[in-house]
């Protein structure tokens, strides 16, 4: 509204109670909704997401996580029905392992942020007045529970913990841990010294101050910087890598706001100290990537991930604006490219890991930056943010994680930050100072965007402020000229200021492969250049054979053929030398982690268009390496399912299968025989459906099917594959309408322009091009793709054999380093190079796998899947606002 009026948060997307209504019908009292197939995810019932699922503890994580966002939108009522909840069914005493960071930041947090509101509600005098700390003695109690994971001598945290019986105990389950990551140990001080200011209780504060502590200690004397991961015992660095993103970030975060909040001048001084080291080292404008900490002129990678996005607003706060802006405009020349910020990108901006789980962090920074400036150009921002989501993300019941924010295929999932945190972000944002019920500058964000009272700086000083902190190296003044508390004016009389620090980044992501320099080229300056780049390396060119020797890296021939290179820092002639050798099998691991990418078909997008979906669910495809190029055309039609269903032999129902897109079962023949017998019976397209039951995109990498090993140029219809449970889906959707209609394409199409005219236009161009067959070479370099897959015929049950795309690492900890190449790469004895990387986008990450059995809780949680119909009923009221919305949009 403000944007129009002046005044406002786009009611569209602010209006949070839909959600709500979702996460109580479908969900409650599991921890998060699942927004496809509209249900609650209870841990130990959906298969295992590996890391992902250790934040899920089986206490209504998203309810907790979400109190304060309701007071923020002003919902005091639904919000003292949802404290209530909280109250009489959440249960803290569960046998399961969870993450003690995650446990912390969002349900400690979320007590927490709950309580400061509800008392500050009961002051106001119109609700809560029954309240009487409730939410603050769940919240000791969890806090409790945490302290069981403190039990190390260097005092960080193990990153796990069972709610029920703690660490290192026979049914525990965990306590066994030996690492964890910076973030994790160093994201405790604002939760537990308010746990202790507000309950009296010092042992809380105690803890996160030791574990702060110690972390500090064990930085990198030279550089100041600290590694992404710590040994809890030993205090020694397990990854030297270091920077601003995954596995540091919100340490970086909470050392300046401990210092707003408990007023400890130490946590001012450390965190200056490493803002000196980061900008120094880490700040490559706009970007901001990882070095080694005891290289830091040494670049560790060549991307950066998504929860970096969150440092230009933790700049703002410290009142560093020019930095925040460069960095925050390059973040946003991404979005406007892929519509939403991968989980991890490259310096020439293209994609590295294809996901998006809705992260907050990129709002976040966007509201820090309109508080400091007060520039319309970031509502503008926030515009785009809630458009891309209402158009892209919002399914029935909930708005859905990007599996690949490329095709736009939809992931089962909506992490309880995405209400706790991007709602309470977008709508402050928006928000004038007379929509607030209380005022927002009385408090200070958590990580997770919890609330917690600046007066708390003065209540039960529990702790006495020692200065702990000691050799502090001499730093540039210029950098804190704008240290918190800042009564310095942002932009001197200067209104365009801002605008001429974006100007130059308006285009950095469309330029073609745009390369910066890196701190060690930039320091190398006019002077000697690398002896060697991994782009130009001959195998077979014995002055090249004689530079490697010198940086300490050998080369042994495989008996396959293939060129394994290791390094050995110490066999290297001098330190340079072993530095340039260091260097050398980085850029050759990103080289030839490229090319393996670039081998790889990107994933597809199959999108459910009929009545009444309407273009609002996308699943996720595996590509076939024949048939119709799905990058160049599109195909839309019903589907059908054939007998026999598993498409091995001629189909018997081909009055059923002609002109539609054909479901069949995986198994007991090849792909490509499946594809000739309904191409024969008449379909236009096919989608192979997993029979391995509750087989998932969610938690299996990208599978890609292959053809016979004979020529498939006949075959000119599209395939796709579908794990089981997306599968499920439209098989669902078929037994309750009989009538369900999809697209298939390389990317999903904006659900607003899905309409009945352009849909015919794009039949007639399939039809015009359906005679068109691949190119022979293209078919021949597809079935040479290292992700591929084979069906073979088999008696009895099928195999499931995937092969995972693997991701080389991009730095280096130990001594030595090994790099197998294939042949086409670093070939043993003939002079082929290995080509320059080009301007494609790269794959997603494959997530690591693990299984955990959880015993039942006291609470009912049976995950009971609703009928079709009935969920649809619920979803009357949403497709009827989406319907206005289209019209409008239209």
């Amino acid at each position: 509204r403000r944007l129009s009026t002046g005044r406002g948060c786009p009611e569209r997307f602010c209006n949070l109670l839909p959600c709500f209504v979702s996460l109580q019908e479908h969900a409650y009292p599991a921890d998060e909704l699942m927004p496809l197939t509209c249900r609650g995810r209870v841990r130990g019932q959906e298969p295992s997401r590996g890391d992902v699922d250790d934040a899920l503890g089986k206490f209504s994580l998203t309810l907790i996580d979400t109190l304060d966002t309701l007071v923020v939108l002003n919902k005091t009522k639904e919000f003292e029905e949802a404290v209530k909840k909280v109250i009489k069914d959440v249960n803290l005493d569960n046998d399961i392992v969870v993450s003690v960071f995650e446990t912390n930041i969002r349900v400690l947090g979320g007590l927490l942020g709950g309580h400061s509101v509800a008392i500050m509600l009961k002051e106001k005098g119109e609700y809560m007045q029954w309240y009487n700390g409730e939410l603050l003695h769940m919240a000791k109690e969890l806090g409790y529970k945490l302290l069981p994971a403190f039990n190390t001598t260097s005092g960080l945290p193990y990153p796990r913990v069972n709610l029920k019986f703690g660490v290192r105990h026979p049914e525990a389950r965990t306590g066994t841990e030996t690492d964890t990551c910076t973030a994790c140990a160093g994201t405790l001080i604002l939760e537990f010294a308010a746990l202790s200011r507000f309950t009296g209780t010092s042992i809380f504060e105690e803890y996160a101050r030791k574990a702060l502590d110690f972390i500090w200690e064990k930085r990198q004397r030279s550089s100041n910087l600290v590694g992404v991961t710590i040994n809890i015992h030993t205090g020694d660095w397990v990854r030297k890598d270091s920077g601003v993103g995954a596995g540091i970030d919100s340490y970086y975060e909470y050392l300046l706001k401990a210092y707003v909040l408990l007023g400890d001048d130490s946590f001012l001084e450390r965190f200056n100290t490493h803002y000196d080291a980061i900008m120094r080292y880490i700040s490559q404008p706009p970007l901001l990537l990882d070095v080694h900490i005891h290289k830091p002129m040494l670049n560790a990678r060549t991307w950066m991930d998504s929860l970096l996005a969150f440092f230009p607003g933790l700049q703002v706060l410290k009142g560093d604006i020019r930095p925040a802006i460069e960095t925050h405009e390059m973040l946003y020349q991404v979005i406007k490219k892929h519509n939403f910020l991968p989980e991890a990108f490259t310096t020439d901006f293209r994609v590295h890991w294809a996901q998006h789980p809705l992260r907050p962090e990129f709002a976040e920074s966007t509201y820090f930056l309109y508080k400091a400036t007060g520039d319309p150009y970031y509502l503008e921002v926030g515009k785009t943010l809630i458009e891309n989501l209402n158009k892209y993300a919002r399914v029935p019941c909930g708005f859905a994680a990007m599996k690949d924010v490329r095709t736009g295929s939809h992931e089962d999932r909506m992490d309880s930050f995405f209400l706790a945190e991007m709602f309470k972000y977008l709508y402050l944002l928006f928000a004038d100072k007379e929509d607030m019920i209380f005022d927002i500058e009385d408090y200070i964000f958590t990580t997770e965007a919890h609330l917690l009272p600046l007066w708390l700086s003065t209540t039960n000083q529990t702790i006495s402020k020692k200065n702990t902190t000691t050799e502090y190296t001499e730093l540039d003044d210029s950098n804190f000229d704008w240290t918190c508390p800042n009564t310095q004016i942002l932009f001197p009389n200067d209104p365009m200021f801002a605008q001429s620090i974006r100007e130059p980044l308006k285009n950095v992501v469309d330029k073609s492969c745009p390369r910066g320099i890196s701190r060690a080229e930039e320091s190398l300056g006019s002077g000697p250049k690398p002896p060697l780049r991994a782009r130009d390396f001959m195998a077979s060119n014995p002055e090249h054979l004689e530079i490697l020797k010198k940086m300490g890296v050998s080369l042994i021939h495989l008996k396959d053929g293939r060129v394994q290179l290791v390094q050995h820092a110490v066999q290297a002639a001098s330190s340079l030398d072993a530095e340039d050798g260091l260097r050398f099998m980085q850029e050759m691991i990103e080289l030839s982690s490229q090319q393996q990418k670039e081998q790889q078909l990107p994933p597809r997008a199959v999108q459910i268009v009929s009545h009444p979906f309407f273009g609002r669910v996308v699943l996720t495809a595996g590509p076939a390496q024949f048939g119709m190029d799905l990058s160049k055309h599109k195909t839309r039609g019903f589907v059908a399912t054939i007998k026999p269903y598993n498409g091995c032999s001629e189909i018997t129902n081909p009055e059923a299968v002609k002109e539609k897109i054909a479901l069949m079962q995986r198994g007991q023949c090849m792909f490509a025989e499946k594809a000739r017998n309904i191409q024969k019976a008449g379909a236009i397209g096919g989608i192979v459906i997993d029979d391995n039951e509750g087989s998932s995109s969610d938690t299996a990498p990208l599978f890609q099917m292959a053809g016979d090993g004979k020529n498939t140029d006949d075959i000119t219809i599209p395939m796709l594959f579908l794990f089981n449970k997306e599968g499920n889906i439209i098989l669902d959707a078929i037994r309750e309408y009989e009538a369900v209609e999809v697209l298939l394409s390389d990317k999903a199409k904006d659900r607003g322009k899905i309409s009945d005219l352009e849909m015919e236009n794009m039949d007639q161009k399939l039809s015009e091009n359906d005679s068109q067959k691949q190119n022979s070479e293209e078919a021949t370099a597809a079935s040479q793709d290292v992700g591929a897959v084979s069906e073979e015929p088999e008696e009895g049950e099928n195999s499931d054999v995937t092969d995972a795309d693997s991701l080389s690492p991009a730095h280096a900890d130990s001594d030595s380093i090994s790099i197998s190449n294939q042949d086409s790469y670093v070939p043993g004895t003939d002079e082929a190079r290995a080509p320059e990387p080009a301007c494609t986008q790269g794959d997603n990450q494959p997530q690591e796998q693990k299984t955990e059995t959880e015993s039942n809780s006291k609470v009912n949680w049976d995950n009971k899947v609703q009928p079709m119909e009935s969920i649809l009923a619920d979803w009357n009221e949403d497709i009827e606002a989406f319907e206005m919305m289209e019209k409008d949009e239209l």
